[in-house]
């Protein structure tokens, strides 16, 4: 075969693929799920005036909403998302309103906002804290006004992503973006944007640069820490194994003369949790770190691990001073203070940035939001301070911290801080006899139930919780155990003991059972903040008999049923369920799309709804309250013409579910 031969059917192969995988825009939703937001704008907005129904401009008006949000234009977001709930979106429309307006600092009217949302769904409880939050935060922003600190963007900052600084040789730092100099020309499929690596940046002169290999690879590598003399590091990778979902690890690698080892795995990480965020005391013997593990308290956690002459003990999560039922992240250690950001503790925006005291006995005092300017209604984090800084004049502290303000380059940039020294505070009178400091620890637990779009169908979605009146909670405590009945709030407070763990069960008619737990332990008293109060919140699922209750994030690769480990988090979630609720029997169903043969499709259903049975029993639930039935295509969640079924409707139907049956 000559030349021109070869170079004709090439021409033919690229053309031919070209036209089978290269699918042009073209409308705004298209463009939209396809990430191009800026692209989404224009064409939406044409799409918008030739609407005709209310309807139709609802629907438009949100997608331009969420397309303006993705693109950092808030201002113009808050004007469609409320076009959008004008023209009947929906409570989707006001939520994003919601959060947008106290995004953008505008407090008084996302209080007003909030407390119409939880009307509109049926339950003022569901955003009480987001009010509190904001009232305190109007007060926070007139502090500003007056507060010691000034920031200034940093000089390296670009139209990607700049985040989490951390200090470095010779006065330069140490960030993570996703510019385009990043390793690799993959797109990440989470973020639209290129896989994100470490870069070093000197603050002076704006020079940036990759960190050097082997560190950075196509993978996504971010949030570093480095011991005292820089001859270790500890960063997060983010990869898949054999092809299965991402998970981040933390990574660490020792600089042997001027070159860095190959990172290896941090022994201590564990498979199906993400780790990341790491940062080192300054002696080098305390790892601090984020992860979503399933011991820790909700959310991502700030977790510490011991060095030890054989490597690094078990981690364990810090007091619930610092970790809540929401995110905790980007932990930062300054001699005995703990520097980290929080979306659950009260704040201005999204992520706040807080600091906390370790004390002689190593507890953690209750945590300090660290305000405005630092703080805004957008999302605050990365904080880091230049140990090398050395005060002068009326200077105090240098550092460094992340933002996605709107004022920025890109979605997150990092800013500059200096803090001056603040003004002597005016004397205080000195009591004769002053009083002892009384020194409590108040928990108010909340027992709700979640509020479906429609009452009668678990499968609709979840628009909120709210109170559920008349259920009752045993409280254990030291071995001892006691039962309480909520209040017309859903409400039961106790006062915490001391250094000890709380388990709590509660029990409604009707519904499932639940448990939570709290523990006292590690929380250091505070004498301006003697009083502490902490919440817990448990929610029932309503018992729906012979319902089928679709489970979420089941797959299956193709023409198998092994249980892969995707799966596995929601199956546990149902047995840990069925274990606190032993008089249940249920049914454990799977179903196919309508494409294949009946027969074949029944057997593999089958075989589905069995691997899942299988599964719940080797977390100890009795094998005599499982059943197992494949429906095949049989019972199709969506009716439709197999011929004519687009692909999310065979989606819809290809699921696994669950009916209680006794």
């Amino acid at each position: 075969m000559n030349l021109k031969t070869w170079t004709i059917l090439a021409l033919l192969f690229t053309l031919f693929f070209s036209c089978k995988f290269t699918q042009k825009i073209t409308d705004g939703k298209m463009a939209y799920e396809r990430k191009q937001y800026s692209v989404a704008v224009t064409m939406l907005n044409k799409e918008y005036k030739k609407a005709k129904s209310r309807i139709e401009k609802g629907k438009i008006a949100y997608l331009l909403g969420q397309s303006y949000k993705h693109i950092n234009k808030n201002s113009s977001a808050i004007s469609w998302y409320k076009t959008a709930y004008d023209n009947q979106f929906g409570v989707d429309a006001l939520k994003e309103y919601s959060y947008a307006l106290k995004k953008n600092e505008q407090y008084e009217e996302a209080m007003a906002s909030f407390k119409e949302l939880g009307l509109e769904i049926g339950s003022p409880y569901e955003y009480r804290k987001e009010i509190t939050a904001c009232k305190v935060a109007l007060d926070w922003k007139k502090q500003g006004e007056t507060n010691d600190y000034k920031i200034e963007p940093a000089t390296f900052n670009s139209v990607s992503a700049e985040y989490a600084p951390t200090p470095y040789l010779d006065n330069q730092i140490v960030f993570t973006s996703d510019r385009s100099a990043a390793t690799g020309d993959k797109t990440y499929n989470w973020t639209g944007t290129n896989f994100s690596d470490l870069f070093i940046a000197d603050p002076e002169s704006g020079a940036v640069q990759p960190f050097p290999s082997p560190i950075n690879t196509p993978n996504n590598e971010g949030t570093v820490a480095f011991n005292n003399d820089f001859t270790e590091m500890y960063f997060s990778r983010c990869y898949d194994e054999e092809g299965g979902d991402y998970f981040c690890r933390l990574m660490m690698s020792t600089r042997e003369g001027d070159h860095w080892t190959t990172p290896t795995v941090l022994s201590f990480t564990r498979a199906n949790i993400n780790y990341g965020h790491p940062a080192l005391s300054e002696d080098g013997s305390s790892l601090y770190f984020s992860a979503d593990d399933p011991e820790g308290w909700g959310g991502y956690d700030i977790f510490v691990s011991e060095k030890t002459p054989d490597g690094w003990d078990a981690p364990r999560p810090l007091s619930r001073n610092i970790n809540t039922s929401g995110n905790e992240k980007f932990p930062f250690i300054d001699k005995d203070t703990l520097y980290f950001a929080s979306d659950n503790h009260t704040g201005m925006g999204g992520l706040d940035i807080f600091k906390s005291f370790k004390t002689r006995d190593g507890s953690w005092t209750p945590v300090h939001n660290l305000k405005a300017p630092i703080n805004s209604g957008w999302d605050d984090f990365g904080y880091m301070i230049n140990r090398n800084f050395k005060p002068h004049d009326d200077i105090l502290q240098e550092g460094f911290f992340t933002s996605s303000r709107v004022d920025g380059k890109g979605n997150d940039d990092i800013y500059r801080f200096v803090k001056k020294v603040p003004p002597p505070p005016p004397p205080t009178p000195v009591e004769e006899n002053p009083k002892p400091i009384v020194y409590k620890m108040i928990l108010d637990g909340y027992v709700l139930e979640k509020i479906y779009q429609f009452a009668d169908n678990p499968n609709s979605k979840v628009l909120g919780r709210k109170p559920l009146l008349d259920s009752k909670v045993d409280i254990t405590v030291n071995g001892k155990k006691k039962t309480v009945t909520v209040d017309e709030e859903g409400k039961f407070t106790l006062e915490l003991e001391e250094n000890a763990n709380y388990s709590f069960f509660a029990q409604h008619e009707g519904y499932f059972n639940n448990s939570s737990r709290f523990s006292s332990k590690g929380i250091a008293k505070d004498s301006k903040n003697p009083i502490t109060k902490y919440e817990v919140e448990i929610v029932l699922d309503k018992i729906f008999k012979n319902q089928e209750i679709t489970l979420d994030n089941i797959y299956y690769d193709f023409n198998q049923w092994n249980i892969r480990s995707d799966a596995q988090p929601t199956l546990n979630q149902l047995a840990n369920t069925l274990l606190q609720n032993p008089t249940i029997r249920i049914q454990m169903a799977s179903h196919t799309d309508c494409r294949g043969k009946a027969n074949y499709n029944q057997k593999l259903s089958q075989r589905r709804a069995q691997a899942a049975v299988d599964y719940l029993i080797t977390k100890g639930v009795d094998e005599s309250r499982l059943e197992a039935k494949g429906f095949g295509k049989s019972s199709p969640a969506v009716d439709c013409l197999c011929s004519r079924c687009t692909e999310a409707e065979h989606q819809a139907n290809r699921r696994t579910t669950f009916r209680v049956i006794d």
